[in-house]
């Protein structure tokens, strides 16, 4: 798990999961932990947080996961596959290591852009930086091209004038259009040593060893134009890190993992939270809303899936399993004559299923009204009655329809 919010979700995620009393494990591709936060020089938006660093802020929700006993683990994963039952899970790492478990909660957010202009793989490291809190030291006193108008490369350009001598920030929009918020727009306008080049992207970045200049051209005039820098800071978007599930998740026509209120993705038992997912808003405090959501849904995906499986698919003898509500007066009586009916068929067993506490069991047997009675046997549907009458209850305990 990794990228801008999505350790603040896998922390968060796993707090949740040890306070459920589950095994949980975070796996984190990279040495340091956090993601995009984690290279986030100032970190402003989060409720409670006045002033701090996103490195500073990771730190603590990996202590407070570690307090409730989240194991971490080093790993990038390779693939995931659902085991026949449906229940289990096995997850791929890329040093061929195989972990099973029940479900699984994908946070691994996304990635710089990478615009494939000339020059900007053969300078990355040597020039061409996405991140300014790791590399701002290196261009102490020195001028440098951020490319982007997004609120990142605004509030990082921002971050960026502590260190250089001059940031200049090549905008496609016309003059004094940011697509940063307000907030945001106002600090980079009012800041004396951001400077705005409009209308124009880079068609390449130059240099010798080391980056010396980019050539801009303006998209209006076709005009190019050869600007000296130290340094150029990419930041024009993300891109969601999904190739691992793309087989197997439902994804969007970007690429970001589809998700339900719960953040269940299509796939029973595997969520999806904070950047990688299709979603409006993507800052660390949303991520934290998913991670709590996804961390109480999958504990009560695994309690709710072990009890069907130990109660129902495993059990030796029928077990009626009854689809109800308790706010229908119908539901509840349906369960009481089968309850008083097993006192003439003790060797049958009666599973309720709450639909609106479990409406995934609900959809995976396709259960469209309620009361509904499945029975079954040896884990196999054997027979189904919706809204039975009195008449027909002894259908369900002797197997078939007369």
């Amino acid at each position: 798990m990794s990228s801008s919010s999505e350790v603040a979700r896998g922390a968060v995620c796993g707090d949740l999961c040890s306070q459920g009393r589950m095994k949980t494990l975070l796996i984190e591709e990279k040495r340091k932990m956090g993601g995009q936060c984690a290279t986030t020089s100032e970190l402003e938006n989060y409720p409670g947080i006045i002033e701090d660093t996103g490195p500073g802020l990771m730190e603590r929700f990996r202590s407070h996961a570690e307090k409730f006993g989240v194991e971490f683990e080093r790993g990038r994963v390779a693939g995931i596959e659902v085991g026949d039952d449906g229940f289990h899970k096995e997850i791929r790492l890329a040093d061929e290591r195989t972990l099973r478990t029940k479900s699984i909660i994908i946070a691994t957010g996304a990635a710089p852009r990478i615009l494939g202009i000339p020059g900007e793989k053969e300078f990355r490291g040597q020039g061409v930086s996405y991140c300014a809190t790791c590399d701002a030291d290196f261009y102490e006193e020195l001028d440098v091209v951020v490319v982007g108008s997004g609120n990142t490369a605004v509030e990082e350009s921002v971050f960026l004038t502590k260190v250089v001598n001059k940031v200049t920030m090549i905008v496609v929009h016309d003059e004094g259009k940011l697509d940063a918020d307000r907030v945001a727009q106002e600090q980079a306008f009012a800041n004396d040593k951001i400077e705005f080049v409009w209308n124009s992207t880079v068609d390449a970045i130059e240099g010798d060893g080391l980056v010396n200049g980019v050539r801009l051209r303006n998209i209006k005039t076709g005009e190019t134009q050869q600007l000296a820098t130290d340094g150029v800071f990419m930041f024009v978007g993300t891109v969601p890190q999904t190739g691992f599930a793309k087989d197997l998740i439902e994804l969007n026509g970007a690429g970001y993992i589809k998700t339900d209120d719960k953040q269940q993705t299509n796939i029973p038992g595997i969520f999806a939270v904070g950047d990688v997912t299709d979603k409006f808003l993507r800052q660390v405090v949303t991520a934290a809303g998913d991670g709590a959501v996804a961390a109480v849904a999958a504990n009560g995906y695994v309690e709710q899936e072990e009890y069907w499986q130990q109660q129902v698919l495993k059990s030796q003898t029928p077990v009626l399993a009854v689809f109800w509500s308790p706010l229908e007066g119908d539901s509840v009586q349906l369960i009481q004559s089968l309850e008083e009916m097993t006192i003439a068929y003790p060797d049958h067993r009666i599973v309720t299923v709450d639909t609106y506490k479990n409406q995934m069991l609900a959809d995976r047997y396709e259960v469209q009204e309620i009361p509904a009675v499945l029975r079954f046997e040896q884990g196999q549907e054997q027979l189904r009655l919706v809204q039975p009458g009195a008449v027909e209850l002894n259908q369900l305990f002797q197997g078939s329809k007369s």
